[in-house]
């Protein structure tokens, strides 16, 4: 039985009728491989942010169902035009809408999460030897409503089919060469890991490193399946390969740094100290479709039998944040401020060597103060220490964190595209 390799290419890799040649001539050097091959296409280039503008020319608040159903329809175009690429080519292609395959989703609009894939279609296609072509970051619910999968969608539309499919590999074509220790443009000499763990990487994504999304990996670690990130440019480099920490040899504590520079602090103000309040606080949020970062209470005041309440969130999520703490007020009796400020930075360093290394979070703490930064929130995780600091402070603590983790490279690294915003 041929090996199935799941290959996903975003919107600059298919930018125009040029790139998707060369897009397609990559597809039909896997499948000549011997490889069966299944591609997840984003839409060409700037297209959604497009189509989002002329949604918010007719409505400043269109609906979420409309906006799903006028997202998806980029993909529709990038699918077919690469199906007719690699036919011009003398090879087999067809191309698929989620619709069609069956990438079922939940019953949720702009953020929704794939809970099936059915993948009669797919194997049938790839038994006739044809290369399937599929539209990545939208689904359908059971009763047949378009949905789309938010931000790094195509990604999670690719690990999803390559679990499904049982595939050898799902390879992420992008624009920049591999996952580096942190941003290139902020520093030069950072250096681009061969490999990376699920773990690693997913910590990175939650803390600003926009070159995978959260969810694909979050799939790639549920279901093992391996990973890949590699440019769409620079054929003969195999980039960055991710795949759980158990196969790799760790010999430094810090893998990365990154900073994430769309976080808003929140702090509610003097919320009642008993039990009930803070889930009452949170399972609202949630219910809104709300994350939340970073959280920290503060010790109760003793005459006023109050808290403090301080979380992070997106700060595409803030105006909504705002608006539903106000409607809790009364439910939960708050009596003080909400205090917003989005002139902050989460700036992390993540590493599976962290685990069995003391003196990691001390040293980072010793940099950030060398610095003369200062440290608004901290948390951490086995393999994670994250700190909420100034805006104006983010660049000079990654750069202080990547030369204090001995994280350089010799090599400056060439700065090419949208690199990943670590």
């Amino acid at each position: 039985m041929k090996k199935i390799i799941v290959q996903k290419f975003g919107g600059t890799s298919v930018a125009d009728t040029d790139k998707i040649k060369n897009v397609a001539k990559t597809v039909i050097k896997e499948k000549e491989n011997g490889n069966d091959v299944v591609v997840v296409v984003s839409a060409m280039g700037h297209t959604t942010d497009y189509l989002v503008k002329m949604a918010k020319d007719l409505s400043p608040n269109p609906s979420g169902r409309e906006m799903d159903m006028l997202l998806s329809t980029g993909e529709g175009v990038s699918i077919a035009l690469l199906a007719m690429a690699i036919q011009a080519q003398g090879y087999d292609a067809v191309s698929f809408n989620a619709m069609q395959i069956g990438i079922m989703t939940e019953n949720v609009h702009s953020k929704a999460r794939i809970v099936d894939i059915k993948t009669d279609k797919l194997r049938k296609n790839l038994s006739e030897g044809k290369i399937i072509v599929v539209a990545g970051f939208q689904g359908v619910t059971e009763d047949g409503e378009i949905t789309t999968l938010g931000r790094g969608g195509s990604d999670t539309s690719a690990v999803a089919l390559a679990a499904a499919l049982n595939a050898e590999r799902c390879d992420i074509y992008t624009d920049v060469e591999g996952v580096y220790t942190t941003d290139p443009r902020v520093v030069p000499t950072a250096s681009r890991l061969d490999e990376i763990s699920y773990e690693e990487m997913l910590e990175l994504a939650h803390a600003g490193a926009n070159v995978l999304h959260p969810r694909s990996v979050e799939t790639a670690k549920q279901f093992n399946v391996p990973m890949r990130v590699r440019s769409s440019f620079k054929l003969d480099n195999l980039g960055t390969l991710i795949l759980g920490v158990n196969k790799m040899e760790i010999y430094k504590p810090v893998a990365g740094v990154a900073a994430d520079l769309s976080q808003a602090r929140i702090v509610v103000c003097d919320v009642p100290d008993k039990p009930g309040v803070a889930a009452k606080l949170f399972t609202k949020l949630a219910k809104e479709n709300i994350s939340v970062d970073m959280i920290i209470q503060s010790y109760a005041r003793k005459v006023s039998n109050t808290n403090d309440i301080a979380f992070t969130v997106d700060m595409a999520d803030l105006a909504k944040t705002e608006t539903t703490l106000n409607a809790l007020k009364e439910e939960i009796g708050l009596t003080g401020d909400i205090q917003v400020n989005n002139n902050i930075a989460k700036v992390s360093i993540v590493g599976a060597g962290m685990i069995d290394r003391p003196g990691v979070a001390s040293t980072m703490f010793e940099t950030l103060a060398q610095q003369g930064i200062n440290i608004r929130m901290i948390s951490t995780s086995e393999i994670k220490i994250s700190c909420l600091v100034d805006k104006d402070d983010a660049q000079k603590a990654v750069k202080a964190l990547h030369e204090v983790f001995e994280l350089d490279c010799d090599v400056v690294a060439e700065v090419k595209g949208d690199l990943p915003n670590v």
